[in-house]
């Protein structure tokens, strides 16, 4: 009985090539309006914080101390606050820094899901960043956060803040209305592209 050849086991497919991943510095670069607007509202905030201390005693609030802007209306004070906003938590520094810096650390890796990669979404969460971390080094430098704006509308006295919370305010405010207009702006696209195909199957 003649002898069987074998033959040889076909090769293994080869596997596609995966995308070179870009390097760092582009990386970083993809968010530079992130980090530019981030670290113009920190470093306001810092600055201001740190001249209002050469100003005024801390604790300084309502005449005489206070710096009167426009009368009735607009003060520049010193006072320090060791809770969240209204004085939420006050006296919880530590719990309101880990929470400060979790929302660093979400806002990172979860980059791609909240579409970080737009320009305008990158602007909101810049000033949205400037303002936790401008607040979070007061938290552990200072064991409090200067705030130094004080409006007063009648009888109702705002509650003071400094540039960090109104960057924080100002960014969540800008990605809700990112947010509305890029959800009526699919609701659209969606809408016109049912109408389509419902006319071309009535044709």
């Amino acid at each position: 009985m003649p002898p069987t050849s074998q033959q040889p086991a076909p090769a293994p497919a080869p596997r596609p090539a995966l995308p070179a991943r870009p390097a760092l510095p582009a990386r970083i670069l993809a968010y530079r309006r992130l980090h530019v607007c981030a670290l113009a509202v920190f470093a306001l905030d810092q600055v201001s914080k740190a001249w209002i201390e050469r100003l005024m005693p801390l604790w300084t609030y309502g005449a005489p101390g206070h710096i009167e802007v426009i009368p009735g209306f607009f003060n520049l004070v010193h006072v320090g606050n060791t809770g969240a906003a209204w004085s939420i938590l006050a006296g919880r520094g530590t719990l309101l820094s880990l929470l400060a810096a979790a929302a660093l650390v979400a806002i990172f890796f979860l980059r791609r899901i909240i579409g970080l990669r737009r320009r305008v979404t990158q602007i909101a969460f810049g000033l949205l960043c400037g303002g936790i971390a401008g607040n979070l080094v007061d938290r552990l430098a200072r064991g409090h956060v200067v705030d130094f704006f004080d409006f007063h509308f009648g009888d109702y006295t705002y509650p003071a803040f400094n540039i960090a919370d109104s960057g924080i305010c100002a960014g969540v405010a800008m990605y809700m209305v990112i947010t509305l207009l890029t959800r009526e702006t699919a609701s659209k696209a969606g809408q016109g592209g049912a109408a389509r195909e419902n006319r071309s199957v009535e044709g």
